[in-house]
């Protein structure tokens, strides 16, 4: 399960999909100008979302 954490505060926080309960593992995704972004996504294939924010900055993952 991808468990993000707020280098700034610490706050934390597991994802899970909504759609079929199943825990989130983290990605990457590459940008068309070549960046990374990190993500939870699905295993099942039910979708991904962009890393959650927290004191205004995207939370990290370390898997």
């Amino acid at each position: 399960m991808a468990i993000y954490k707020c280098n700034s505060c610490g706050m934390s926080v597991k994802t899970i999909c909504g759609k079929c309960d199943e825990p989130l593992v983290n990605g990457t995704l590459i940008t068309e100008e070549g960046n990374e972004v990190q993500v939870s996504e699905c295993p099942d294939g039910c979708g991904k979302i962009k890393s959650p924010l927290c004191c205004g900055l995207d939370m990290s993952c370390s898997i």
